[in-house]
């Protein structure tokens, strides 16, 4: 069983660079995606990428997960 961290609640509303930040820090063998709310993506999981959407203001808007 994995214990590698698959979420980030505690990034929502932080600006999404240190965000990206973050989630880099804790799991360096992901790639991270960074795209304004809305955007239109394909579906799909992947365990090798988290997507951290950010509002109008650059703030993390929901929390970015592994998938």
């Amino acid at each position: 069983m994995s214990t590698a961290k698959m979420s980030w609640p505690e990034v929502v509303g932080w600006p999404a660079a240190q965000a990206v930040t973050q989630v880099n820090t804790d799991r360096p063998d992901v790639a991270i995606e960074v795209l304004p709310s809305g955007t239109s993506v394909a579906p799909g999981f992947s365990s090798e990428r988290v997507r951290v959407f950010f509002d109008g203001t650059g703030s993390v808007e929901a929390t970015p997960t592994v998938g």
